[in-house]
């Protein structure tokens, strides 16, 4: 049986110390580096069977999980803007 974790007086939360990075990748653009992604892995298995294509496991990557480093670091965007404020 786990115990419920308790904060420790004077260290701030772990959710605070660990910067998660935000949503870059809208969701049509999740939808065709996912399909982009599961076709040129399938180089792998079928027609040329190059190992380049698990170079698309960066495209299913960045879909899944709706962040993208590449769209960090030029500044892009492509999720709507969150509602409100």
């Amino acid at each position: 049986m786990m115990l419920p974790r308790r904060p420790i007086p004077g260290r701030p939360p772990l959710r605070s110390i660990i910067a998660m990075p935000k949503l870059n990748v809208g969701p049509a653009d999740r939808i065709i580096r996912l399909l982009l992604g599961l076709a040129v892995v399938t180089l792998v298995f079928v027609g040329p069977k190059t190992p380049w294509g698990w170079l698309g496991l960066i495209l299913i990557g960045t879909s899944l999980f709706g962040f993208c480093p590449l769209y960090a670091a030029l500044g892009l965007r492509t999720c709507p803007a969150p509602k409100g404020g």
